[in-house]
């Protein structure tokens, strides 16, 4: 519905290692998803084949490859939070790029935060409603954060905490 719109995806992902945890931060930008009757894409009603310009099209094309997208996320996000059929089901993260990138920050151990933008205008409500609906149901999503450290790592610093709770418990005994 914006002219100038990539009309994509954006992804941006950082790691981050520090000698044994490593960190990744996420940052996605996910195009809106818009219903091709409201863009203006359909040169009134026709196709490609019926007279319709390329560029409609092409930008048709676009808008439903990424409503394809958002909806394998809605996927994903239904299956995480049981609502696909009651309790926790196989989570779809190969039907598209888009959830396979997104898979640790979905259903992994980590921090997850999602911001939904809305119109304010009166005439994108159906798109707002959407929009909230979407993002309800991505918070009811109940991950267990989790430091990524290498296991022996892991293992020496369970060790040393060990050692050190021993040693208090020595001292509390007058040994």
């Amino acid at each position: 519905m914006n002219s100038v719109s990539s009309r994509s995806h954006a992804v941006l992902q950082l790691r981050v290692e520090w000698p044994s945890m490593t960190g990744k931060l996420s940052l996605i930008d996910l195009a809106g998803s818009e219903r091709a009757s409201k863009t203006g894409v359909m040169a009134k009603g026709k196709s490609l084949q019926q007279g319709g310009t390329h560029n409609n099209s092409k930008r048709l094309n676009e808008g439903a490859n990424i409503n394809k997208s958002l909806l394998a996320l809605a996927n994903c996000i239904n299956a995480l939070t049981g609502e696909a059929d009651g309790k926790r089901s196989h989570i779809p993260y190969r039907d598209s790029k888009l959830t396979r990138l997104l898979k640790d920050s979905l259903g992994g151990g980590c921090r997850t935060l999602m911001i939904a933008n809305m119109s304010p205008a009166s005439d994108q409500f159906d798109e707002t409603l959407n929009s909230l609906k979407y993002a309800n149901r991505a918070k009811n999503i109940k991950n267990k954060p989790k430091i990524n450290e290498d296991p022996k790592d892991a293992m020496l610093r369970e060790f040393q905490e060990e050692i050190v709770r021993l040693k208090e418990q020595l001292e509390r005994a007058g040994g």
